[in-house]
């Protein structure tokens, strides 16, 4: 898989959200290799999306589509300030990865992570994950360096969610989870509670 994240802010959700709705209607049928979109716009204006594909290729063919141009020409013009891009094949799925029934998504955006106890913990979670955390549907995480990435989680509900972050974890995973936490601790939290989610 092949994701491109775009970040800025917005002080208009509603006609980025049209914007979106509108490249499905009309861009989506001949982007080739399309995955799908995960969107949204956090409370303070931020807005986050990550637009899959099955690989580089289809997603710089789909750049290069004249429509596409004109496309991001009308949705920049809903963005305020400078936009960040961002794009990766270095892509890791855990749980039922990305979903579109998720009621709720939260981005996590970190740099200075150590990739391989990141690895571990999620090795460590999964088979807790349905008795731990059911609100968890799962999650996409780019990696967008050695140690930088950012992930989507997909949640049930914003308030399942938000229930589920106070359970203490079981004793057998206590210290990975607060090594986990640790390198979270300088981590971008941003959270969507009407998340926009097209799968092709």
């Amino acid at each position: 898989m092949f994701v491109q994240v775009i970040e800025g802010k917005t002080s208009n959700p509603e006609g980025l959200r049209a914007q979106f709705d509108k490249w499905v209607a009309e861009l989506q049928p001949g982007a080739k290799g399309y995955v799908g979109t995960t969107a949204g716009v956090a409370a303070d204006g931020r807005v986050v999306a990550f637009a899959r594909f099955e690989s580089e290729d289809a997603a710089r063919a789909n750049s290069d589509r004249p429509e596409q141009g004109a496309w991001w020409a009308e949705t920049e013009k809903l963005l305020d300030g400078p936009v960040e891009f961002s794009e990766s094949s270095d892509v890791t799925n855990f749980l039922a990865g990305g979903s579109d029934d998720a009621g709720f998504v939260q981005f996590m955006k970190v740099a200075g992570v150590d990739r391989a106890k990141m690895e571990q913990g999620d090795k460590q979670f999964e088979p807790l994950a349905a008795e731990l955390r059911p609100d968890l549907i799962g999650g996409v995480r780019v990696w967008t360096g050695p140690d930088s990435m950012i992930e989507a989680n997909y949640f049930t509900s914003e308030a399942e969610a938000r229930e589920g972050e106070k359970k203490e974890p079981p004793a057998e995973v206590a210290e990975g989870f607060a090594e986990f936490m640790q390198m979270m601790s300088k981590a971008q939290f941003i959270d969507i509670s009407d998340p926009y989610l097209n799968s092709a």
